[in-house]
């Protein structure tokens, strides 16, 4: 019985790779946010090489770490990106699914925008607004309550005087992980101050959003948020700053904490909602998936993701020289990501 398991096992391990080796076109998923990049990328790689051009999806971030995570073999995605850093737990999944060697590449910084349709009004606003504004629950004369503000002008008389609508991405996304942290949690600080909650609480508190329709889960098509905004101008929308650079034509971006989501800003770190973004390797599939190594030098050179680079072009915050080469040097190596380096 032991041998005829053993058998079976080498005879599905064969069929895999000789499925792996039919495939002649990189896959990739991900983050909405990366995939403008990862798309451009894979068409200037499909016209200057031999290979094929790359399938590229627009999964989440979440989404797409469950598909890059699930295993090796044809069936599954050889690389994904994200608009936050693997989580300690995706790793563990990676790793529980066979999925040993991930490279981890980051490829730049982003902006976390709330914008508006051109015609719309202007916004100031702080996190701590924010938080105001989106949370489920706020406090209220020492106590938390339901949400009671139905307009920005309910917050603050600076703010506009109409209803609050702010379309979002959903929990799966990078996006909504990343303005979670840098916008709930930062801005929940001053009004909870004085509110006795236990450390899970004070976290729960800060992180849930309203779900009465102030706030709007809008799915993770960005271009879908940009139509909503055009066709209702007092709504706002939250996605990358790349998606403002690419629609600066018909919307704007709000001034948050006093600065304004520029490149310059972005790239200083004066913006105060911005993130990395990354792009992981299933090292397995490289050798077996034809131009892997390939495509990691064309998405790491200088012409891509450089700062005079093409990827500049559509709304990456290029990294610093040294940090490029840093990370052009581990993905060349396949060098793989451990727990260790994920809780640094």
């Amino acid at each position: 019985m032991i041998k005829k398991t053993i058998a079976l096992a080498a005879l599905a391990t064969v069929a895999a790779a000789g499925a792996a080796e039919a495939r002649d076109q990189i896959r990739i998923v991900g983050s909405s946010t990366v995939y403008p990049f990862s798309t451009t990328v894979a068409e200037n790689f499909g016209r200057s090489t031999e290979f094929s051009t790359p399938i590229v999806e627009s999964t989440g971030t979440g989404g797409g770490m469950k598909l890059f995570c699930a295993g090796v073999g044809t069936e599954n995605p050889d690389f994904t990106g994200a608009s936050r850093r693997m989580k300690v737990t995706e790793l563990e999944n990676c790793f529980g699914n066979g999925v040993d060697n991930v490279t981890e590449m980051k490829i730049g910084y982003d902006g976390i925008v709330i914008a508006n349709d051109k015609t719309g009004p202007d916004m100031e606003v702080s996190r701590e607004q924010l938080w105001l504004a989106l949370a489920a629950e706020v406090p209220v004369d020492g106590k938390l309550v339901e949400n009671p503000y139905t307009k920005w002008s309910d917050i603050s008389g600076d703010l506009p005087d109409t209803e609050i609508e702010v379309l979002g991405p959903p929990p799966t996304s990078g996006t909504r992980d990343a303005f979670v942290e840098l916008v709930m949690e930062e801005g929940c600080e001053g009004p909870l101050e004085g509110i006795e909650l236990s450390k899970d609480e004070h976290k729960a508190t800060c992180a849930t959003m309203r779900e009465d329709g102030a706030f709007v889960e809008a799915g993770e098509n960005d271009n879908l948020i940009v139509q909503k905004l055009q066709a209702n101008k007092n709504a706002f929308g939250i996605f990358g700053f790349s998606f403002l650079e690419q629609n600066s034509d018909a919307l704007k971006g709000s001034v948050v904490d006093g600065e304004q989501p520029t490149y310059e800003n972005i790239a200083s770190g004066a913006y105060p909602v911005s993130r990395s973004m990354y792009f992981y390797v299933k090292n397995a599939h490289v050798g077996t998936i034809p131009g892997m190594e390939a495509f990691v030098a064309e998405f790491t050179s200088p012409r891509a993701w450089g700062p005079d680079g093409y990827l500049v072009d559509k709304g990456l915050i290029a990294m610093d020289e040294a940090e490029r080469e840093e990370y052009r040097e581990k993905a060349m190596n396949l060098t793989p990501i451990t727990m260790d380096d994920l809780k640094k």
